[in-house]
């Protein structure tokens, strides 16, 4: 289990004294139907849970569908939601066993059956989609159903399989409404979550309405919520400034965010550590100008995390010089260790090594709109090609091809936001450096996956401190991906509007249903 859990730092509460009394007097039910916006730069890849694995889709599951499992506001277990019970059988982490509740039913009213789980979690494993969350059901063997009993069997011990069952890619859909083979294209999604999806329009907004017949972990009931989708983070603190929406979740620029005054009465401000990282991912595969892991050696030994962190985001992320990130369980500095510093007589060294023409050319691709992205670009580019041993060709995607193009090999680097999936360390290794792993770019190391695997034997997860450390010595010295920095997660509202702190927490859950009007 995590060993620290993800903490408030400061929740700057500004109460205009004026308004205080006026929110005391509003009626409970006069605010009960009010609809709270919410504003976000995070894109929907697909409505459809077998075909995306990223925050915005992600997001947006864990209100719109269930899974058996959930996990409670900074928990580090996962416990029962659609799920009555659940646990493993026998002693050898091989076979797990949920018993559903029986008082769940989809939009159309169909009740949820165990068959509806068995067609979900083989359904993304089936359809295996590019830019899916496949690659978290690896150990998955088979799924078997009967009546509210489903069991799966694992190809191998892992107890963080429950874990895995509590992400979005355990979301369960109604077997009658979705492709056994294919994905879902239209705009609708049929969940059992905690909001029904009314109308959503790609990259504009999405409309959710209370589910009236919700049961599972969380009883509460929240409000009417419109996310509006943003194109970059200019246009975010646009219209947050143009009083658009009632809560910025993701991302403003970084230099409001570092700006932000404690004074101002017109706003309430949430900041808190979190789990997400960002990596710059390299092509390991043969034909790649990065195959050679001297040469990927080289880029780590020139970048300075600390001029990123301080001239691109302005202080509101921290250097990051491990897989891990710190307050997970097994956080290490294994990069700091091999390259404490920018080094370029170091990188030369290896390039000259490694017998590469000089400069080594070769493509970065980001994903426009994606925060600062494109500033993060420049400012690597600068840093490589400032020692005359790289030159980088920057070019920015759409999220959706910037997807497609590094998942069909079609980039040499790339950048790329993690937010984990659920609180555990195993989140940063299987599906960034595993065989078959998200990111894509062809890295695979028998040693890295035993570890991983070694790992993944032990329910009590503070035994796993030691091997997930010797993982990223491994994977410091191989360079499949190279750690940048660790996020500090900022939530804005204004004063009318409370529960923005308990948004986003580390455990890979968007509790929408905890805003509320004040």
């Amino acid at each position: 289990m995590r060993s620290v859990r993800i903490r408030i730092l400061a929740t700057l509460l500004i109460l205009a004294g004026v308004g205080v009394g006026g929110w005391q007097l509003l009626p409970a039910q006069e605010n009960s139907n009010r609809t709270i916006t919410v504003g976000t730069t995070d894109a929907v890849t697909s409505l459809d849970p077998a075909g995306a694995y990223d925050a915005g889709s992600w997001a947006l599951f864990s209100n719109v569908f269930q899974s058996l499992l959930t996990f409670e506001p900074g928990g580090a277990a996962p416990v029962p939601d659609a799920a009555k019970s659940c646990g493993f059988v026998g002693t050898g982490l091989r076979t797990y066993r949920c018993t559903l509740r029986d008082d769940l039913a989809f939009p159309s009213g169909r009740k949820m059956t165990a068959e509806d789980v068995k067609f979900s979690f083989e359904r993304v494993k089936r359809i295996d989609d590019e830019v899916g969350p496949a690659s978290l059901f690896a150990t998955l063997g088979s799924v078997d159903a009967s009546g509210l009993t489903v069991t799966f069997h694992l190809s191998s011990p892992d107890a963080t399989f429950p874990f895995k069952v509590a992400t979005g890619a355990g979301s369960i859909v109604d077997h009658t409404r979705y492709p056994k083979r294919a994905l879902r294209t239209d705009t609708g999604a049929d969940g059992t979550g905690l909001y029904v999806l009314k109308t959503y329009t790609k990259n504009k907004r999405a409309v959710l309405a209370p589910n009236p017949n919700h049961a599972g972990a969380v009883k509460e009931t929240g409000r009417p919520i419109e996310l509006r989708y943003y194109a970059d983070s200019q246009a975010l603190d646009t219209a947050w400034k143009a009083k658009k929406f009632d809560v910025a979740a993701r991302q403003l620029p970084p230099a409001v965010l570092a700006g932000l005054s404690p004074s101002d009465p017109k706003q309430r401000v949430t900041e808190a550590d979190s789990a997400e990282t960002r990596n710059l991912v390299l092509d390991v595969r043969a034909g790649s100008p990065l195959h050679d892991r001297r040469v990927r050696q080289a880029i780590a030994a020139l970048i300075n995390r600390e001029e990123l962190v301080s001239q691109t985001y302005k202080g509101t992320t921290d250097a990051l010089y491990g897989l891990i990130p710190a307050g997970i369980t097994g956080h290490s500095t294994s990069f700091f260790d091999d390259y404490p510093k920018p080094d370029a007589r170091k990188a030369r060294a290896l390039l000259n090594e490694a017998g590469v023409s000089l400069p080594v050319r070769f493509t970065y691709g980001y994903a426009e709109g994606r925060g600062s992205a494109g500033s993060e670009a420049a400012e690597l580019k600068r840093q490589l090609e400032a020692s005359g041993l790289f030159k980088v060709a920057t070019k920015g995607y759409e999220w959706t091809d910037f997807q497609k193009q590094y998942a069909e090999g079609r980039l040499d680097a790339w950048a790329v936001g993690w937010v984990a999936d659920y609180p555990d360390p195993d989140t940063f290794s299987a599906p960034l450096v595993g065989t078959g792993n998200s990111m894509k770019n062809g890295y695979s190391s028998k040693v890295v996956d035993q570890l991983i695997l070694a790992t993944q034997q032990y329910e009590d997860r503070s035994r796993t401190t030691d091997t997930f450390r010797q993982l990223q010595e491994v994977v410091a010295q191989d360079v499949p991906l190279i750690p940048l920095w660790q996020r500090k997660e900022y939530v804005l509202s204004n004063e009318n509007v409370g529960g923005g702190q308990y948004l986003s927490d580390g455990t890979g859950v968007f509790r929408l249903w905890r805003l509320s009007w004040i």
